[in-house]
């Protein structure tokens, strides 16, 4: 059993059995968008699962049509003027809490999976996507920079130039490309994701304890002596800076206006 009960949250679910958790963003009215309430929230379930002894695995889904559609501009007060310093940093620490994680992390992607909701997944440690999901970073459409430590993060998984790639053309890539740049670590058909990720998580967790920590440990200070993600606290500068600049705001509106024909 787990040290203590799961915690309650506003936009997730999070259920426990000590060894395998499940945690599903739960904003389905907005395609799992990642208000500022919900990276909170992220941070805090990521604190608890950090703190169970016995916990092996971590399932990470999103409830409802889509995995995750990105930040919501609008509850972040990107468009309003209102965004703060504080506002823009909560992506770093979100995903910084995520990789602290000490059991193993799988995320499953279906349909959506868009700027901050590719970093979320890109901080698991293994990735299986339904074959209808689309994957993209948009931030260069919206004329901001790619920030929350998203640079080391993508190209410690993708390489220096797919990871450019990615930022600087913003396109949207499907689940066999996904696969193919070995972003996701498989692809099935839609109708058996639910299925496929629980039962890679159960077969993880049959794996001892030790071994699985141990593991996950020496793969990440390799991970890191290979691109260091220190010093992405200054991404919080550069978002806000980005979202205060007269060209960004009219490259984002212009976006956002195109988006809403």
């Amino acid at each position: 059993m787990p040290a203590d009960a799961p915690p309650s949250f506003e936009t997730l679910i999070l259920d426990c059995d000590g060894v395998t958790a499940r945690l599903a963003l739960n904003r389905p009215q907005r395609l799992n968008a990642l208000s500022p309430l919900s990276m909170r929230e992220l941070v805090a379930a990521a604190g608890w699962l950090a703190a169970q002894p016995d916990l092996r695995v971590v399932l990470l889904s999103g409830h409802g049509r889509a995995f995750c559609s990105g930040v919501d501009l609008q509850a972040m007060g990107a468009s309003t003027g209102t965004l703060q310093r504080a506002d823009t940093d909560l992506g770093r620490q979100m995903i910084d809490a995520w990789l602290a994680i000490p059991a193993i992390t799988l995320g499953a992607v279906h349909s959506h999976c868009v700027g901050g909701g590719l970093l979320l997944a890109a901080a698991c440690d293994l990735r299986i996507a339904a074959d209808d999901a689309r994957f993209s970073l948009p931030e260069m459409a919206l004329g901001i920079p790619l920030t929350w430590g998203g640079v080391p993060l993508l190209v410690r998984l993708l390489g220096p130039a797919v990871a450019m790639e990615l930022v600087l053309d913003a396109d949207v890539f499907d689940a066999p490309t996904a696969l193919r740049w070995r972003f996701v670590n498989r692809c099935v058909p839609a109708a058996e994701l639910d299925q496929a990720s629980r039962d890679w998580a159960a077969r993880l967790a049959q794996r001892p304890l030790f071994a699985l920590r141990t593991t996950k440990r020496r793969f990440q200070a390799v991970a890191d002596a290979l691109c260091t993600s220190k010093g992405s606290e200054a991404d919080a500068d550069d978002l806000l800076a980005a979202y205060r600049d007269h060209e960004t705001q009219v490259v984002r509106s212009r976006y956002l206006a195109a988006r809403q024909r």
